[in-house]
């Protein structure tokens, strides 16, 4: 039998450790409570009532109902953080958490992406998302990780369209006129072939460049024509569907793995949710724009014959051969099949 007095010491010792744990508890559970929240900057170049400025907001809202007071996000639209030609830097230095450039501009990370550039190669929306939700479009995500780029997802805007100062119904109407494109190697081979001046020029300038002629036209798609009112200053849109505007979701590899597992996965469902909405949003607002562009009679509407769509399309298309070997084959292959499926 044990002495009581042996038994005293060890209780008295078992009894001060879990004193000692629940004060330890209770200041850990009070520095939580009064822990700011971390703040995911999103940056965007475009304005809030498009398709990623929506998408942003309805992120924001998802993650901080789902994380309160754990997680919040600032959400940045129309370049009031950064501009399209700095975010991917602001987001390397950790300035900015996420970004959703234009695909075009990830081409100094990866020259795999410049598959969305080539003109005339997507029919359509649907075989755009065929192919980004594929194997080969899923693998492209990840194409930038030495880089220290994590791809998230794809968010749609839409096919593109030309405007001008003039119409342009054949590829003689583009040739010594000049024409605003994104940072793309391959956009501008693109207007180079039918012999147009392509002019590497930030988006929050296309306005002014137009309304000042300084440039003769641009392309985009209808919801970012509508939204940033270059129909104002464009007598004519040409309705060639030539190419796709979609974005890439995208955060820092640093950023994505400083990021409890948990969380994570949490902000990345919130995330593909966000972009679903946006997405759909994107669908709608495609033709809705469209169609706010022609009642408002500001920007005449060029439809492309057959004949006069197949000029453009025989005038562009050995741009595919000449980034073939930067693109690699095997992926322009499996753009090019999303089309038939």
């Amino acid at each position: 039998m044990y002495p009581s007095i042996a038994i005293k010491p060890v209780w008295k010792s078992i009894k001060a450790t879990v004193k000692l744990t629940a004060i330890a508890s209770m200041l850990v559970s009070s520095f939580s409570a009064f822990a700011e929240p971390v703040e995911i900057k999103f940056s965007h170049v475009v304005a809030e009532n498009t398709p990623k400025g929506q998408m942003a907001l309805k992120f924001k809202e998802l993650v901080e109902q789902r994380l309160p007071g754990e997680y919040t996000v600032s959400v940045f639209p129309s370049s009031q953080l950064f501009g399209d030609n700095n975010e991917l830097a602001a987001l390397l230095l950790n300035d900015v958490q996420i970004v959703a450039p234009s695909l075009s501009k990830f081409e100094r990370y990866t020259k795999k992406l410049q598959v969305f550039d080539l003109p005339f190669l997507f029919e359509d929306m649907a075989a755009v998302d065929r192919f980004q939700q594929s194997e080969e479009g899923q693998k492209l995500l990840n194409s930038m990780n030495r880089k220290g780029i994590v791809g998230l997802g794809y968010l749609h805007n839409g096919m593109k369209q030309f405007s001008a100062h003039a119409p342009l119904s054949t590829p003689a109407d583009a040739s010594g006129k000049k024409f605003r494109i994104m940072a793309s190697d391959v956009i501008a081979a693109q207007f180079d072939a039918v012999k147009a001046i392509p002019v590497k020029k930030p988006f929050s300038e296309v306005f002014t460049l137009l309304q000042t002629r300084a440039i003769d036209g641009q392309e985009n798609t209808w919801s970012n024509i509508y939204s940033m009112k270059f129909y104002e200053v464009q007598s004519h849109i040409t309705e060639s569907n030539h190419g796709v505007l979609d974005y890439m979701l995208v955060t820092s590899n640093t950023f994505w793995k400083s990021l409890p597992k948990d969380k994570r996965e949490i902000i990345k469902k919130s995330l593909d949710e966000a972009i679903v909405l946006g997405n759909q949003i994107a669908a709608a607002k495609e033709g809705e724009d469209r169609q706010a562009i022609l009642d408002s009679k500001r920007s005449e509407l060029v439809s492309l014959t057959a004949v006069q769509r197949q000029q453009w399309v025989d005038s562009m298309k050995p741009v595919w051969t000449k980034f073939e070997s930067q693109i690699g084959k095997d992926v322009i292959d499996a753009a090019q099949a999303a089309n038939t499926q």
